[in-house]
C-alpha cells in the first residue's frame, strides 16, 4: 500500500464527514497528507485528528490539484458538480450521495459483496444507500447457497440516517423544546414517519433506492424486490426484516456456518436464550449484525431474518473508507475518463 497518498474529505464538517475522519484514524489508514474541504460557510474550521490540527478549507475547482483520492459527503448537489472536476484532475472520487449510484459507467462497491467491480472504474466510485450496504451483504451469502428469487424488506431506520438536523430535532422533542430547524413536519418522537415521496408514484426515494441499487451490486437486473422505508425514534442503527424467497431449498445450519465465516458479518441468532441483535448491538460498530434466521412457515425455498448495523459507519463512512483501502492495496489508481 502507498504511503505518499494525498487524501481530502469533502463535507468533513457534516456528520458523516466526521465520522469517516473518525474512521480513518481508527484503521490507521496510510495517508501522506489530508485535505478537509467543505462549504465556505463552514471554513475555517479546526478539526483534531491524529493529534494534529486540520484547517477546513472551503471547496473550489481547484481543490483536488494534486490530490490522489477524495471521500465525498457533501450532498448530491455538490457531487454532480465537484466530482467530475477532482476526476479531470487525476483524483479518484468516492461518494457517499445517490448522484452517481445508477450511472452505468460509476461503480456501486460493497468491498464484501462486488470488489471486483472497481477494477475498470473511470474516477467515480460510489457507496451505497447506508440500507443497501447492510441488506446485500445478507443478500450475498444467500444468493451464493440457494439463489434469489425475491426479497421483500421493511426497514426501520435510525433519524440520523437525515443527518445532524434529524437528530437535532428528535432531541429536541424528547427534551420538551421547540426545534429551530425540522428535517421533518412530523414529531419525530414516539412516532414513525416515511422518507420523501419519489416524484410521480408512490413510493418514497429511500424505497426505489433499495429496489435499484442491490439489483446493480449482485448483478441480477431482474430480482424480484419489494420494499417499505420507515424512520424510527432512535439515534443511530438501522434495522431491516428480510423476507427471502430462493431457487433451492433453505438450510438454515448451513446459512448460518456460513455466516460465521463470512467477513463483516457477525451471526447473533440464540433465540433460546433471547439473543438477537438490536440497534444498540451495532452502535459505533462496523459489522453487519444478523439474526432471528428462520424458514417460512409454508414454503422450504423461503426464510426470514432480522438484520442490524450503524448506518453511520458501515452504511456510510466506513464502507467508504474500505473502498479507499481496496484502491490504495490493489493499485486501481489509473484510469480512464
Amino acid at each position: 500500500m502507498r504511503s505518499d497518498i494525498n487524501l481530502a474529505v469533502v463535507g468533513a464538517t457534516g456528520l458523516v464527514g466526521r465520522k469517516i475522519l473518525k474512521v480513518l484514524e481508527e484503521r490507521d489508514f496510510n495517508y501522506k497528507s489530508l485535505t478537509l474541504l467543505a462549504s465556505e460557510k463552514s471554513a475555517g474550521q479546526i478539526i483534531n485528528l491524529n493529534r494534529k490540527e486540520h484547517i477546513v478549507s472551503g471547496i473550489k475547482d481547484s481543490s483536488f490539484d494534486n490530490i490522489d483520492i477524495a471521500l465525498f459527503s457533501a450532498g448530491g448537489s455538490a457531487s454532480k458538480i465537484f466530482a467530475p472536476i477532482a476526476a479531470q484532475s487525476g483524483c479518484i472520487v468516492v461518494d457517499n450521495s445517490s448522484a452517481w449510484r445508477m450511472d452505468e459507467n460509476v461503480p456501486l462497491i460493497v468491498p464484501e459483496v462486488n470488489p471486483d467491480d472497481l477494477k475498470g472504474h473511470r474516477g467515480i466510485i460510489a457507496n451505497p444507500n447506508c440500507s443497501t450496504i447492510q441488506m446485500v451483504l445478507a443478500l450475498q451469502t444467500v444468493h451464493e447457497l440457494f439463489g434469489l428469487k425475491k426479497v421483500v424488506c421493511s426497514t426501520y431506520q435510525s433519524i440520523s440516517g437525515a443527518g445532524q438536523k434529524g437528530i437535532s430535532q428528535l432531541k429536541d422533542e424528547i427534551e420538551g423544546r421547540i426545534p429551530d430547524t425540522r428535517i421533518s413536519p412530523y414529531q419525530l418522537a414516539y412516532n414513525t414517519v416515511f422518507h420523501s415521496f419519489s416524484e410521480g408514484n408512490n413510493y418514497t426515494e429511500e424505497e426505489l433506492k433499495m429496489v435499484n441499487e442491490p439489483r446493480k451490486i449482485l448483478h441480477l437486473p431482474h430480482l424480484e424486490m419489494e420494499v417499505t422505508c420507515v424512520r424510527i425514534p432512535v439515534l443511530g442503527g438501522h434495522g431491516e426484516s428480510l423476507y427471502i424467497e430462493t431457487e433451492k431449498e433453505v438450510d438454515v445450519s448451513k446459512l448460518k456456518s456460513a455466516y460465521e465465516e463470512t467477513a463483516g458479518i457477525v451471526l447473533t441468532d440464540k433465540p433460546e436464550n433471547d439473543i438477537y441483535p438490536m440497534i444498540l448491538s451495532a452502535e459505533d460498530k462496523d459489522s453487519v449484525f444478523i439474526g432471528r434466521i428462520r424458514k417460512a412457515v409454508n414454503s422450504s425455498k423461503a426464510l426470514n431474518m432480522w438484520v442490524v448495523a450503524d448506518n453511520l459507519r458501515k452504511g456510510a463512512a466506513t464502507n467508504a473508507v474500505q473502498i479507499a483501502e481496496l484502491i490504495a492495496v490493489n493499485d486501481l489508481w489509473e484510469f480512464d475518463l
